[in-house]
């Protein structure tokens, strides 16, 4: 680690910047084996071309819930080797999804991180379907997860756990030393008020890209805490969302909005033709048309069907975004 423990929020203060993205994991057709070499190419394109701040490993994004123990420490070595490679154009942060059910996993995971140079860990709030009542519960996992490791942590709340952490809640677990963020899937009324309740002691975010502008403008947030965005959006000629985001930053709003709101159209083709059920197929095939590693997904997720795929890529095809330039070999292939 690049940091003592004690030292974790502050350090957190001056790195955890900018554009963070949820990083798919993408898997060999036939017998849904890791595609280590497609993931790797997906890493660094998002990192030199893309511009990409940070890197979340092994998440719902990554389909985490579908891999074995094995294979999510493999992920993270990868994410680790290929964020810190020596002459690379830039380098990158990363955030591994220590996430489980089971504590002991968790911490299992939690340490490896720590041992291979992650930067941080991110932990989802326990399911507690059962419970009337959740904050004490709640309170004594986070404090012993963080007693286990030195590793900053970020807390991570949504409605999939069964309840939302509360403001007050999130503010109480700020006090935790190691505990240094938060990816908060909430109303916004609720992470705001977070991040006036303890935005000193605790980095807030969510991982709407709707809401990032004017959570820079309105909130004075400084890390965009994480999705498929930053990869979704992009191409390496086309950084609008890079654009965009760094101009708020720097204060020049009404630019700024002009570029977020050019936008739109590639966010309307991609929620028009996103069906219900199958979200990660969509955005894996997305990807692919983009000229990323994409593949197929694992059960209990369900694949594009041929007629779905032709409405992503029409939609695809007239959305705005400007792609490379295709060189003979390529087009020849295609």
């Amino acid at each position: 680690m690049q940091y003592r423990k004690s030292d974790a929020k502050d350090y957190s203060r001056q790195t955890m910047k900018g554009i963070w993205a949820a990083a798919a994991t993408p898997f060999h057709p036939g017998d849904l084996t890791i595609d280590e070499t497609g993931l790797r190419s997906n890493l660094r394109h998002w990192i030199d071309d893309l511009k990409i701040d940070g890197l979340f490993i092994a998440g719902k994004q990554g389909e985490f819930f579908s891999m074995s123990l094995p294979e999510r420490k493999r992920v993270m070595e990868i994410a680790v080797e290929e964020a810190r490679r020596s002459g690379a154009k830039r380098q990158a942060q990363t955030i591994m999804s220590a996430s489980d059910q089971n504590i002991d996993v968790v911490i299992d995971l939690a340490r490896h991180a720590q041992a291979i140079g992650g930067d941080y860990i991110v932990v989802h709030a326990p399911t507690l379907h059962f419970h009337a009542a959740h904050d004490q519960c709640v309170l004594e996992y986070y404090r012993h997860i963080a007693a286990q490791v030195d590793i900053g942590i970020a807390l991570w709340s949504h409605p999939d756990n069964g309840y939302l952490m509360s403001p007050e809640l999130c503010a109480e677990l700020a006090n935790i030393p190691n505990v240094v963020a938060i990816k908060y899937s909430v109303p916004r009324d609720m992470y705001a008020r977070l991040t006036r309740l303890a935005g000193d002691r605790i980095i807030v975010s969510t991982a709407s890209e709707d809401e990032w502008f004017d959570n820079i403008v309105e909130l004075g947030w400084q890390l965009y805490l994480c999705s498929s965005p930053p990869y979704t959006l992009q191409t390496a000629c086309d950084l609008r969302m890079r654009e965009y985001t760094d101009l708020a930053l720097a204060g020049h709003i009404a630019e700024a909005r002009r570029v977020r709101d050019s936008l739109n159209p590639v966010r309307e083709a991609i929620r028009k033709t996103k069906p219900a059920d199958k979200p990660y197929a969509h955005q894996k095939y997305w990807q692919e048309l983009l000229g990323q590693v994409g593949g197929p997904v694992r059960r209990p997720l369900l694949e594009l069907t041929t007629a779905e795929k032709a409405a992503v890529k029409a939609a695809f095809e007239t959305c705005g975004l400007t792609l490379p330039a295709r060189n003979p070999a390529q087009a020849a292939a295609e």
